[in-house]
């Protein structure tokens, strides 16, 4: 069957097994030379594509959870949607979470997910208590900062390579309400933005949205979304059931024209600088999950989510750059997503580190493959770094560049049998055996 990833860009025929228990991987495995566990399919690039894929998603068992301490046991195809139905009515809620709940277990720690939080709350790892790790061989290793750390360390952003994950135990974080206190700041420039990021910088959680709409004016127009959890509130889920587009959107309504009139629209329905709302929970982290197959707007190429992070350090001067750059190919992303991030961990292939991160959604059209080369130069050249999860088209040498740990990564595999066994489209495209 044809499976990609969520921008629909890079399709691949594949043999898709799915186990219905742990012990079935094990086989799966052994009958198998390469392949490479896929759970929900939201990562936007390659890095869950090969000729023969392990369908996580029927190991969705919940083992165990104690609500007292805030620790939850799950196998690897449970989703955060998932978790979260569980646990938020009784006071918890996942400690980091993507832009989707849509993802599994598994894949949130093959990514090593970060957040709006991450400034202050590090990685998805960070939060992982233990693991439990199946091996080329089958047999299965429990992994840890304390336990096999050199083999957490690579699992943990390693998307996949090292094995294929089958349960993990994770520290929840304490809530009190399913309500956000949600602040909008309005700015005018880059710098006005990275200025309020900074004066905010202690906000449990961050997120700014950017206009690149408008390509006479120097000025930049963004909206800045603070978070924090409401102290007192009821426990209930707010999230709705989801619609579906029916076919695939015509994307010639997504051009440059239409982008600007929305980019527009939604900057000025804020009508004050500063405005507090309280909103839901899902409402705040997963405002697309209302609308299930929102990739279908792209149309039947699809689109790239082009995501990097550059260093704080001459971090407006580097970001205008890419913007300039992008205004130059007349390439308009329809959303485009700033954060801040905090110190990087010790993994080996995790995206974050200390500095800015821009997530850009491009439709794929002419030029944009070429556009995309010369943005992965620029970010790799000035010590920034491509997100693996979003990746369709990076280069090895670029890979190496942005990962310099790249060949420690790959030793961990060898120690572990892991080379040769699990492979990916794009460990293949990287240069990784």
């Amino acid at each position: 069957m044809k499976i990609h990833g969520w921008g629909h860009y890079s399709v691949v025929d594949a043999q898709v097994l799915k186990p219905a228990k742990v012990n079935d991987i094990n086989k799966l495995i052994q009958a198998n030379k390469k392949i490479i566990a896929r759970g929900l399919g939201r990562s936007y690039g390659d890095s869950a594509n090969s000729n023969v894929v392990v369908d996580t998603t029927s190991l969705n068992r919940i083992v165990k959870f104690d609500s007292l301490k805030g620790v939850i046991l799950c196998e690897s195809g449970v989703s955060i949607k998932e978790i979260n139905e569980l646990t938020i009515p009784q006071g918890w809620f996942v400690p980091v979470t993507p832009g989707s709940s849509y993802v599994t277990l598994g894949g949130a720690i093959a990514s090593d997910i970060h957040g709006k939080n991450h400034h202050l709350d590090g990685a998805f790892s960070e939060h992982i208590l233990s693991a439990n790790l199946m091996l080329g061989n089958g047999e299965i290793l429990t992994i840890s900062n304390s336990i096999n750390s050199d083999l957490f360390q690579a699992t943990c952003g390693g998307m996949g390579l090292t094995g294929i994950i089958v349960s993990a135990s994770i520290k929840l974080k304490s809530i009190s309400s399913n309500l956000i206190k949600k602040t909008t700041i309005k700015n005018n420039s880059l710098e006005d933005l990275f200025n309020q990021f900074e004066i905010n910088f202690s906000s449990p959680y961050s997120v700014a949205w950017i206009d690149c709409s408008n390509k006479k004016k120097k000025s930049i127009s963004s909206l800045l979304f603070l978070g924090e959890h409401v102290k007192k509130g009821e426990l209930i889920s707010s999230a709705k059931k989801p619609r579906y587009i029916p076919i695939k959107f015509c994307s010639m309504f997504l051009n440059k024209h239409f982008i600007k009139i929305f980019n527009n629209a939604y900057y000025f329905k804020n009508l004050k600088k500063i405005q507090t709302t309280q909103v839901f929970l899902e409402n705040y982290f997963y405002p697309l999950d209302s609308l299930l197959n929102w990739n279908f707007l792209y149309g039947k190429k699809g689109f790239i989510q082009y995501q990097f992070v550059i260093p704080k350090t001459n971090g407006i001067k580097i970001l205008k750059k890419i913007l300039d750059i992008i205004n130059e190919y007349d390439q308009t992303p329809f959303l485009a997503v700033l954060k801040v991030l905090g110190p990087q961990n010790k993994n080996y292939l995790s995206f974050p580190m200390e500095g800015y991160t821009l997530a850009l959604d491009f439709k794929v059209s002419h030029g944009l493959l070429k556009l995309i080369s010369v943005l992965d130069k620029v970010v790799a050249h000035n010590g920034g770094r491509i997100y693996l999860t979003k990746d369709a088209i990076m280069s090895k040498e670029i890979f190496r560049e942005c990962y310099s740990k790249w060949e420690e990564f790959e030793q961990i595999r060898s120690k572990y049998k892991a080379i040769g066994k699990f492979i990916s489209h794009q460990s293949l495209r990287l240069g990784l055996k």
